[in-house]
């Protein structure tokens, strides 16, 4: 069965391009040039992946994304058309978004993207070794189920965020440095996007720290990259 890919767009010819250029790589590509339009196709199609331009017409891309996030874990693509600041990689993190790509898109990196956060939402990194779970009295990672429980509460977590999180739970107590973890979390495609694990991780924090300021679980290790702790 083919993947689906839902295109949220407004620009006829950006759809028409990255729709024939989907198909062409064996994916199934769906259109929509409005946020409302796009949110009823989400709820009809239930696509694989949603590419999500951050300007629509009658809602906007980060509106559509809250609203997909609160449904549903499917990997989304935010597409801009500046260029984009960590503060509103920050903001659309907090609405759910997995990644961003500035317009015009290059297919060589378009398909990059795609395929890297296709392999994000799967669970084919699994190493088929013991169940992996971190647990204590206030966070509570089930791996292989792919779930968390923050302050006797479950918290969703984006495919990116949870594929982060269940990096650091299978290396507990090691030094993961940041070209690792853009190894083994976002992939090859990843290697000079220097400043992801930074801003990833500092959004983890806000959600699964009982102080994201003074953090529990995920230590600094300055200069080299990060360590998951367990709670005392």
């Amino acid at each position: 069965m083919a993947v689906k890919v839902l295109i949220i767009e407004d620009d006829p010819e950006m759809n028409r391009l990255l729709q024939l250029d989907l198909e062409q790589h064996g994916y199934e590509a769906h259109v929509s040039v409005n946020g409302l339009d796009g949110l009823r196709m989400f709820h009809e199609i239930r696509p694989n992946l949603v590419v999500l331009d951050v300007a629509l017409p009658q809602m906007d891309g980060l509106t559509v994304c809250q609203r997909i996030r609160e449904l549903s874990n499917v990997p989304i693509l935010m597409m801009t058309a500046h260029a984009v600041s960590e503060e509103e990689i920050a903001r659309g993190l907090n609405m759910g978004a997995d990644e961003y790509m500035l317009k015009p898109i290059r297919n060589i990196e378009f398909h990059a993207r795609v395929k890297a956060l296709l392999r994000r939402a799967q669970l084919s990194d699994d190493d088929g070794s013991q169940p992996v779970v971190y647990a204590d009295d206030y966070l509570i990672v089930d791996v292989d189920a792919r779930r968390v429980w923050v302050g006797g509460q479950e918290t969703r977590l984006t495919p990116t965020e949870f594929k982060l999180l269940a990096t650091f739970v299978r290396h507990k107590g090691q030094v993961l440095t940041f070209q690792q973890l853009l190894e083994q979390v976002w992939g090859f495609e990843y290697q000079t996007e220097h400043h992801y694990p930074r801003i990833y991780v500092s959004h983890l924090r806000r959600k699964i720290e009982p102080d994201a300021r003074t953090p529990t679980y995920i230590q600094n290790e300055y200069g080299i990259g990060y360590r998951f702790t367990g709670r005392a």
